[in-house]
């Protein structure tokens, strides 16, 4: 939602398109996650926008309720933007869809991945499950997985685009359009800096990709090297991961209501950001440009890693860093 307004031509091509548009929310069951969502809801509700705002994950009643429900919709919709391809929930819905437009609109380090995977012509996997074993379930999947992926392959009568402030490199027939978040400055801010620095935290742990003693430990490095007091809470990290930090750092554990590029823009925000890899390190620059906050990476060792960490990991994260420095001038600092 954040780049959509951006693309206004006029008032009144703003309410056409508001007209035409309804966003279906495909509630998740996380507290923080629906939380972040309800806000957002709200906010498309404050821009003119239809939300409807689906219960879809309480069991097989729920969802049969949910596609059953959504099918008129997605068989007459002409254009229809989704916010992760790699959902199987949004995939199964795709099967049914008839657009001859699809949009993908998404800011995190995923968006990389599903590009590359669709140029390659590979199976849509998430980055940290590659090189894992195919489960019983995707093989159940695995005939609608595949008519997902031939619908988000451009073709003669269907176009796709990707809008996302990640670098990608699109297949030549998929349109990339760059999220430059022009709305989140228009709409907030420009924010309060303190003379602190923050710290974002990261899923890294919960994926299984990070282990979470070496975690902690860096953590607290960073902490006490640049004088940090705050830290981010992405909205997928455990109460009990948190509370430990907190008591292991003396960091104050803040759990944004919001995506933290609205959060960051509201303020007050520290005058230094340090963030592992992750997607802010692409949309916090834009979404900050201008106000003087300086953004630090640090980048994962080798040696956090878990056993069951995707063998892509390393390499992932790095390339997430590494087009964050190129694209951003971000300077890496150690923990």
């Amino acid at each position: 939602m954040n780049g959509v307004p951006a693309q206004r031509s006029g008032p009144q091509d703003a309410a056409a398109t508001r007209d035409d548009l309804t966003v279906v929310v495909l509630s998740p069951t996380d507290p923080m996650s629906r939380g972040q969502l309800r806000r957002m809801a709200e906010l498309a509700r404050e821009e003119g926008m239809r939300v409807r705002w689906e219960e879809a994950r309480g069991g097989l009643t729920a969802q049969l309720r949910t596609i059953g429900g959504l099918s008129g919709l997605l068989r007459r919709a002409d254009r229809i933007v989704i916010g992760d391809p790699f959902s199987r929930y949004v995939q199964l819905l795709l099967t049914v869809a008839r657009a001859r437009d699809l949009v993908v609109v998404d800011d995190g380090t995923a968006t990389m991945e599903f590009v590359a995977q669709l140029g390659s012509g590979e199976r849509l996997v998430r980055w940290h499950r590659r090189g894992s074993r195919v489960g019983a379930r995707d093989l159940l999947f695995a005939p609608f997985a595949a008519s997902a992926r031939r619908r988000l392959t451009p073709s003669r009568g269907r176009t796709v685009e990707v809008f996302s402030a990640m670098p990608v490199q699109a297949p030549e027939a998929v349109t990339v359009t760059p999220n430059t978040f022009g709305w989140t400055r228009a709409r907030f801010g420009p924010p309060r800096i303190t003379k602190g620095a923050d710290i974002v935290g990261t899923s890294l742990v919960e994926t299984g990709v990070v282990d979470p003693d070496r975690y902690q430990e860096a953590v607290a490095a960073l902490a006490r090297t640049h004088g940090a007091t705050r830290y981010f809470a992405h909205r997928r990290e455990s109460p009990e991961k948190l509370r430990t930090l907190h008591l292991r750092t003396g960091l104050e554990i803040v759990r944004p209501d919001l995506p933290l590029e609205l959060i960051a823009r509201r303020g007050p925000v520290g005058r230094t950001i340090l963030s592992f890899p992750s997607t802010v390190v692409h949309t916090l620059p834009p979404a900050l440009a201008g106000t003087g906050v300086r953004l630090l990476v640090c980048d994962i060792d080798p040696g956090w890693l878990t056993d069951k960490a995707s063998p892509r990991a390393q390499g992932f994260l790095a390339d997430v860093t590494g087009s964050a420095r190129t694209a951003h001038g971000l300077r890496m600092v150690a923990a």
